[in-house]
């Protein structure tokens, strides 16, 4: 049976992204701190078509992260920085013509817009009616494989206030962002029962990975 999996990287104050995002700065002012453990490593630059790279601890949990993935749920802001109606169809993601999903994509949106298939198998779908169509749809297209919850933090704390959420596996990043995009913003006490079942030190961030009851 398909699960619906978080994984994400979130400062030590909560905040998936910082302030300001924009073309220009997609992740926000400081946002890119974030993922300063992500980007030597070995599967990252593979994912992005390049040599090279390093091993650390992160790499084990960047692996177990794509294992069994079927399809991907995120919300418009992820995907770019378009705001109100398409003016066209000229925007077509941050990650070029091959971006490193090769699997199919849902976009939660308020503007319908038709797929978009893009090089090595990703497909944006665009759902205007909702996290639980969105969910429906990545679990077909899935064929029982699970599903990455990709952000960005709205429509992440959409899916765990309805708790639709299955597993969470946070990278903790040491850095403080003090605004921005905050992670399980709005969620009331007790809307989660959450058991950890691993933990990684790594290079510059600390990986914790719970199920949700």
């Amino acid at each position: 049976m398909s699960k619906l999996r978080l994984s994400i990287t979130m400062s030590l104050d909560g905040y998936v992204a910082g302030p300001d995002q924009s073309e220009e700065n997609p992740l926000g002012t400081g946002g890119m701190q974030l993922h300063e453990w992500f980007f030597p490593l070995k599967a990252f630059r593979e994912m992005h078509g390049e040599d090279g790279g390093e091993v650390n601890a992160s790499s084990g949990v960047v692996e177990e992260r794509r294992e069994n993935i079927g399809a991907t749920i995120m919300g418009r802001n992820m995907f770019g920085p378009v705001r109100g109606p398409w003016p066209d169809e000229s925007w077509r993601g941050w990650w070029g013509d091959d971006p490193p999903y090769h699997h199919p994509v849902f976009v939660l949106t308020h503007h319908a817009r038709d797929p978009l298939e893009m090089t090595g198998g990703t497909t944006f779908h665009f759902v205007t009616d909702g996290i639980e169509s969105a969910l429906s749809q990545a679990k077909d297209a899935a064929q029982e494989r699970d599903i990455w919850l990709a952000g960005g933090a709205s429509v992440v704390n959409q899916y765990l206030a309805a708790r639709l959420v299955d597993e969470i596996d946070i990278s903790i990043a040491p850095v403080i962002l003090g605004s921005g995009a905050r992670l399980f913003a709005g969620l009331q006490r007790d809307t989660l029962k959450l058991r950890q079942i691993r933990a990684v030190d790594a290079p510059g961030v600390t990986h914790i990975k719970f199920q949700v009851g």
